[in-house]
Protein backbone atom coordinates (compact mmCIF):
# COMPACT_ATOMS: atom_id res chain seq x y z
CA UNK A 1 0.00 0.00 0.00
CA UNK A 2 1.45 3.91 -1.20
CA UNK A 3 1.75 6.00 2.23
CA UNK A 4 0.32 9.11 1.84
CA UNK A 5 2.61 11.96 1.57
CA UNK A 6 3.71 13.76 4.55
CA UNK A 7 2.90 17.48 4.36
CA UNK A 8 5.51 19.22 6.25
CA UNK A 9 5.29 22.99 7.69
CA UNK A 10 7.70 25.85 8.17
CA UNK A 11 6.92 26.10 11.78
CA UNK A 12 7.50 29.51 13.67
CA UNK A 13 10.88 29.62 15.85
CA UNK A 14 10.47 30.89 19.33
CA UNK A 15 11.05 34.46 18.16
CA UNK A 16 9.13 34.39 15.03
CA UNK A 17 6.02 32.89 17.73
CA UNK A 18 6.63 36.26 19.81
CA UNK A 19 6.66 38.55 16.76
CA UNK A 20 3.48 36.98 15.85
CA UNK A 21 1.61 37.35 19.62
CA UNK A 22 2.98 40.88 19.40
CA UNK A 23 1.25 41.53 15.79
CA UNK A 24 -2.40 39.98 17.16
CA UNK A 25 -2.04 42.38 19.87
CA UNK A 26 -1.44 45.35 17.45
CA UNK A 27 -3.91 44.16 15.23
CA UNK A 28 -6.91 43.55 18.18
CA UNK A 29 -5.80 47.17 19.79
CA UNK A 30 -6.04 48.73 16.18
CA UNK A 31 -9.40 47.07 14.58
CA UNK A 32 -11.30 46.67 17.85
CA UNK A 33 -14.75 48.05 17.98
CA UNK A 34 -14.54 48.92 14.14
CA UNK A 35 -17.91 48.29 12.55
CA UNK A 36 -17.76 47.91 8.94
CA UNK A 37 -17.11 43.73 9.08
CA UNK A 38 -13.29 44.65 9.08
CA UNK A 39 -12.67 44.31 12.69
CA UNK A 40 -10.31 42.41 14.89
CA UNK A 41 -12.68 39.37 14.87
CA UNK A 42 -12.86 39.24 11.27
CA UNK A 43 -8.61 39.36 11.25
CA UNK A 44 -9.04 36.78 14.20
CA UNK A 45 -11.34 34.43 11.94
CA UNK A 46 -8.97 34.53 9.16
CA UNK A 47 -6.08 34.08 11.12
CA UNK A 48 -7.43 31.08 12.40
CA UNK A 49 -8.75 29.16 9.30
CA UNK A 50 -5.56 30.56 7.04
CA UNK A 51 -3.80 28.47 9.86
CA UNK A 52 -5.81 25.32 9.42
CA UNK A 53 -5.54 25.41 5.50
CA UNK A 54 -2.27 25.99 5.63
CA UNK A 55 -1.55 22.94 7.82
CA UNK A 56 -3.00 21.04 5.20
CA UNK A 57 -1.13 22.26 2.56
CA UNK A 58 2.08 22.63 4.07
CA UNK A 59 2.91 26.52 4.06
CA UNK A 60 5.28 28.59 5.67
CA UNK A 61 3.22 29.48 9.20
CA UNK A 62 4.76 32.74 9.89
CA UNK A 63 4.33 34.10 6.65
CA UNK A 64 0.74 32.86 7.14
CA UNK A 65 0.03 34.29 10.25
CA UNK A 66 1.54 37.18 9.61
CA UNK A 67 -0.57 37.92 6.27
CA UNK A 68 -3.42 36.98 8.12
CA UNK A 69 -3.33 39.25 10.83
CA UNK A 70 -1.90 41.90 9.21
CA UNK A 71 -4.14 41.67 5.57
CA UNK A 72 -6.86 43.93 6.76
CA UNK A 73 -4.76 46.59 8.60
CA UNK A 74 -5.46 49.58 6.67
CA UNK A 75 -7.96 48.54 3.94
CA UNK A 76 -7.74 50.57 0.95
CA UNK A 77 -11.90 51.25 1.24
CA UNK A 78 -11.30 53.18 4.37
CA UNK A 79 -8.97 55.12 3.28
CA UNK A 80 -10.18 56.97 0.19
CA UNK A 81 -9.00 54.03 -2.31
CA UNK A 82 -5.23 54.19 -1.84
CA UNK A 83 -3.82 50.48 -2.44
CA UNK A 84 -0.79 51.18 -0.84
CA UNK A 85 -1.39 51.85 2.86
CA UNK A 86 -1.91 48.25 3.88
CA UNK A 87 1.31 47.54 2.91
CA UNK A 88 3.09 50.73 4.24
CA UNK A 89 1.01 50.50 7.36
CA UNK A 90 2.36 46.41 7.86
CA UNK A 91 5.60 47.09 6.73
CA UNK A 92 6.24 50.04 9.07
CA UNK A 93 5.00 47.67 12.18
CA UNK A 94 6.94 44.69 11.24
CA UNK A 95 10.20 46.89 10.99
CA UNK A 96 9.45 47.45 14.34
CA UNK A 97 9.21 44.28 15.62
CA UNK A 98 12.45 43.65 13.32
CA UNK A 99 10.80 40.90 11.00
CA UNK A 100 13.31 40.06 8.82
CA UNK A 101 12.94 41.99 5.19
CA UNK A 102 12.55 38.84 3.10
CA UNK A 103 9.69 38.01 5.37
CA UNK A 104 8.22 41.63 5.09
CA UNK A 105 8.46 41.82 1.74
CA UNK A 106 6.35 38.70 1.33
CA UNK A 107 3.85 39.43 3.61
CA UNK A 108 3.57 43.13 2.08
CA UNK A 109 2.87 41.71 -1.44
CA UNK A 110 0.03 39.34 -0.21
CA UNK A 111 -1.58 42.35 1.49
CA UNK A 112 -0.92 44.25 -2.11
CA UNK A 113 -2.68 40.98 -4.05
CA UNK A 114 -5.38 39.44 -1.19
CA UNK A 115 -8.08 41.96 -2.29
CA UNK A 116 -11.13 41.28 -4.86
CA UNK A 117 -11.41 44.21 -7.49
CA UNK A 118 -14.48 43.17 -9.78
CA UNK A 119 -15.95 40.73 -11.29
CA UNK A 120 -13.33 41.08 -14.82
CA UNK A 121 -10.15 41.60 -12.10
CA UNK A 122 -8.09 38.86 -11.04
CA UNK A 123 -5.82 39.02 -8.49
CA UNK A 124 -3.72 35.83 -8.34
CA UNK A 125 -1.29 35.14 -5.76
CA UNK A 126 2.26 34.35 -6.77
CA UNK A 127 3.16 32.27 -3.36
CA UNK A 128 1.40 28.94 -1.63
CA UNK A 129 1.51 31.15 1.05
CA UNK A 130 -0.83 33.86 -0.42
CA UNK A 131 -3.14 31.53 -1.65
CA UNK A 132 -3.88 30.21 1.51
CA UNK A 133 -4.65 33.51 3.29
CA UNK A 134 -6.41 35.07 0.15
CA UNK A 135 -8.89 31.31 0.72
CA UNK A 136 -9.23 32.20 3.99
CA UNK A 137 -9.86 35.79 3.83
CA UNK A 138 -12.31 35.12 0.99
CA UNK A 139 -13.83 32.41 2.89
CA UNK A 140 -15.33 34.82 5.55
CA UNK A 141 -16.69 37.14 2.84
CA UNK A 142 -19.25 34.29 2.25
CA UNK A 143 -21.92 31.78 4.39
CA UNK A 144 -23.60 32.99 7.29
CA UNK A 145 -20.70 35.21 8.81
CA UNK A 146 -20.28 36.59 5.26
CA UNK A 147 -24.46 38.03 5.07
CA UNK A 148 -23.98 39.68 8.34
CA UNK A 149 -20.50 41.80 7.01
CA UNK A 150 -22.43 42.39 3.38
CA UNK A 151 -24.99 44.24 5.53
CA UNK A 152 -22.79 45.63 8.06
CA UNK A 153 -20.50 46.94 5.58
CA UNK A 154 -23.47 48.27 3.51
CA UNK A 155 -24.64 50.21 6.42
CA UNK A 156 -21.49 51.59 7.44
CA UNK A 157 -21.41 52.73 3.90
CA UNK A 158 -25.15 54.48 3.75
CA UNK A 159 -25.91 52.03 1.06
CA UNK A 160 -29.82 50.63 0.79
CA UNK A 161 -30.28 47.12 1.50
CA UNK A 162 -31.78 46.46 -1.91
CA UNK A 163 -33.59 48.40 -4.25
CA UNK A 164 -35.13 46.76 -7.49
CA UNK A 165 -34.42 49.38 -9.61
CA UNK A 166 -30.71 49.28 -9.02
CA UNK A 167 -29.52 46.53 -11.03
CA UNK A 168 -26.46 44.38 -10.03
CA UNK A 169 -22.98 45.12 -12.69
CA UNK A 170 -19.81 42.71 -13.02
CA UNK A 171 -17.68 45.60 -12.37
CA UNK A 172 -14.68 45.24 -15.58
CA UNK A 173 -12.40 47.44 -13.86
CA UNK A 174 -11.02 47.85 -10.56
CA UNK A 175 -12.42 51.63 -10.54
CA UNK A 176 -15.61 50.88 -11.70
CA UNK A 177 -15.65 48.86 -8.30
CA UNK A 178 -14.31 51.06 -5.94
CA UNK A 179 -16.75 53.93 -7.29
CA UNK A 180 -19.97 51.74 -7.17
CA UNK A 181 -22.65 53.04 -4.70
CA UNK A 182 -24.74 50.00 -5.61
CA UNK A 183 -27.00 47.77 -2.74
CA UNK A 184 -25.98 45.34 -0.16
CA UNK A 185 -28.47 42.91 -1.89
CA UNK A 186 -26.33 43.88 -5.17
CA UNK A 187 -23.11 42.67 -3.60
CA UNK A 188 -24.14 38.98 -3.87
CA UNK A 189 -23.84 39.15 -7.43
CA UNK A 190 -21.18 41.47 -7.83
CA UNK A 191 -18.95 39.75 -5.26
CA UNK A 192 -19.88 37.50 -2.84
CA UNK A 193 -21.47 34.49 -5.54
CA UNK A 194 -18.13 34.82 -7.92
CA UNK A 195 -15.84 33.97 -4.89
CA UNK A 196 -16.68 30.53 -4.96
CA UNK A 197 -14.81 30.12 -8.34
CA UNK A 198 -11.98 31.57 -7.20
CA UNK A 199 -10.62 29.72 -4.17
CA UNK A 200 -7.09 28.31 -4.52
CA UNK A 201 -6.85 25.40 -2.40
CA UNK A 202 -8.61 22.37 -1.87
CA UNK A 203 -10.06 22.68 1.71
CA UNK A 204 -10.75 25.93 0.69
CA UNK A 205 -13.02 24.63 -2.44
CA UNK A 206 -14.90 22.70 0.02
CA UNK A 207 -15.64 24.89 2.16
CA UNK A 208 -16.73 27.64 -0.29
CA UNK A 209 -19.01 24.95 -1.86
CA UNK A 210 -21.29 24.66 1.86
CA UNK A 211 -21.32 28.26 2.17
CA UNK A 212 -22.26 29.56 -1.51
CA UNK A 213 -24.97 27.39 -1.40
CA UNK A 214 -26.56 29.21 2.28
CA UNK A 215 -25.58 32.55 0.93
CA UNK A 216 -28.15 30.92 -2.00
CA UNK A 217 -30.58 29.97 -0.43
CA UNK A 218 -30.30 33.13 1.77
CA UNK A 219 -31.36 34.91 -1.06
CA UNK A 220 -34.03 33.30 -2.05
CA UNK A 221 -35.73 33.40 0.61
CA UNK A 222 -35.10 37.07 0.85
CA UNK A 223 -36.66 38.18 -2.65
CA UNK A 224 -39.50 35.84 -2.00
CA UNK A 225 -40.18 37.28 1.07
CA UNK A 226 -39.54 40.78 -1.13
CA UNK A 227 -42.01 39.76 -3.42
CA UNK A 228 -44.59 39.00 -1.22
CA UNK A 229 -44.30 35.25 -1.93
CA UNK A 230 -44.26 34.45 1.69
Amino acid sequence: MQKEAVVENKTPSIEQQEQIEKTAVYVRQTLQGEASGHDWWHAHRVWSLAKKIGQAEGADFFIVELAALLHDIADWKFHDGDETIGPKTAQTWLESISVESNVIEHVCEIIKTISFRGAGVFTPMKTLEGKVVQDADRLDAIGAIGIARCFAYGGSKGLGVYDPKKKAELHQSAQAYKNSKSTSLNHFYEKLFLVKDRINTKMGQVIAKQRHEYMKAFVDEFLAEWNGCK
